[in-house]
C-alpha cells in the first residue's frame, strides 16, 4: 500500500495539500534572539572570551558553537541537553548556528564536563563586558541587589548534597544574587546542603559592589535580604563601602513594642477599609542585645 504525501483541493486542483514535512519548525521566533545576540555582539565575545580546558586539537563543534547552542535551546524552553538529538536537523536552529548540524546530546555532555573554576570566571568577565555595553546605551542611577539563598534538590549521592533541617530535604544551599531591577543573575556560589543562609556571605558579597564601584563610581547601591542574612558583619561591611541595606529582622517581643504604633496604624487601615493586605513606614533605633 502507498501512502499518498500530496492532495489537490477537488475546488482548485493547482492548490496541494502536501504532508510530508519538509524544513518545519516550531522556534522561528529564534531567529528575533538571534539578531538581538548579533547586535549585542554576544558570538564574537564567545569566540574571543571564551574557552575550556581542552587538550584535543580540533574539535567539529567548538565551545563557542556548544554554548550558544544551549543558550539559544534554553531561551526556547528546551532546557535539558537530551533535546540535542531532537533538534539536530531543525532549520531555525541550523539557522542560527550557521551550521549543517547540532551537536549531539553525547558531544554537549562532553562539553559541559570540560568546565572547571576557570570557565566560571570567564563566564563573570563576559558577564561584567556585556554589563558595560548595556550600560553605555542607558545608565542606570542605582542598582538593587538581592541577596538570598535557595535549596537545589539532589537525588543521588553527589559531592556535598547533605540534609538542610531548615528546607527539610537533601542537596545544595548555594548562595544567588540577583539585580533587583532586571532580574538578571549577578553571581551564584554552591555551597554544600548544611551550610546556613548567612554562613560566609560577607566574602561572597564583596567582589559584587567592588565591581560596580569600580566600573561607575557614583552608581548608587541598595541590597535587599530576607532575616537569614541578619548578621552584624554584613551590616558592617555594607556601612563600609556606602552601601545601603534593606534586612528583614525576625520577629520578637522588642520589636513588636517598638512597632506597637504601626501595627495599630495597620489594625485601622485593615478594618476600616476592608482591604486584606496594607503596609506602613515608619522607623526607631533598635540593636539586639547579642
Amino acid at each position: 500500500m502507498s501512502i499518498v504525501n500530496t492532495l489537490p483541493l477537488e475546488s482548485n486542483r493547482q492548490i496541494k495539500i502536501n504532508f510530508a514535512g519538509g524544513d518545519l519548525s516550531s522556534d522561528a521566533g529564534l531567529l528575533l534572539i538571534k539578531e538581538f545576540v548579533s547586535k549585542l555582539g554576544l558570538d564574537k565575545l564567545l569566540g574571543k572570551a571564551f574557552k575550556t580546558n581542552d587538550s584535543a586539537l580540533f574539535r567539529y563543534h567548538t565551545d563557542q558553537e556548544n554554548l550558544l547552542q544551549m543558550i539559544y535551546m534554553i531561551i526556547t524552553g528546551y532546557f535539558e541537553d537530551d533535546a540535542s538529538d531532537e533538534l539536530t536537523n531543525d532549520p531555525v536552529f541550523k539557522s542560527v548556528l550557521e551550521k549543517d548540524t547540532l551537536a549531539s546530546q553525547p558531544t554537549v555532555s562532553r562539553f559541559f564536563n570540560r568546565m572547571d573554576e576557570d570557565t566560571l570566571n570567564q563566564f563573570l568577565a563576559i558577564r561584567r563586558t556585556l554589563r558595560k555595553k548595556i550600560y553605555s546605551i542607558q545608565m542606570p542611577q542605582a542598582v538593587i541587589l538581592n541577596l538570598d539563598s535557595t535549596l537545589l534538590d539532589t537525588y543521588g549521592r553527589q559531592e556535598g548534597r547533605a540534609f538542610n533541617f531548615h528546607y527539610q530535604s537533601n542537596g545544595y544551599h548555594p548562595f544567588v544574587c540577583y539585580d533587583g531591577m532586571t532580574g538578571n543573575l549577578i553571581k551564584i556560589q554552591l555551597r554544600d546542603g548544611t551550610q546556613y543562609s548567612c554562613t560566609g556571605v560577607v566574602d561572597f558579597l564583596q567582589p559584587i559592589p567592588d565591581e560596580y564601584l569600580n566600573d561607575y563610581p557614583a552608581i548608587r547601591i541598595l541590597l535587599r535580604g530576607d532575616s537569614g542574612f541578619a548578621t552584624p558583619d554584613l551590616y558592617k561591611q555594607c556601612e563600609e563601602n556606602g552601601t545601603s541595606y534593606v534586612i528583614r529582622l525576625k520577629e520578637n517581643g522588642i520589636l513588636r513594642e517598638k512597632a506597637s504604633d504601626l501595627i495599630d496604624e495597620l489594625d485601622d487601615i485593615t478594618r476600616n477599609n476592608n482591604v486584606d493586605y496594607a503596609v506602613a513606614y515608619g522607623e526607631f533605633m533598635y540593636k539586639a542585645g547579642s
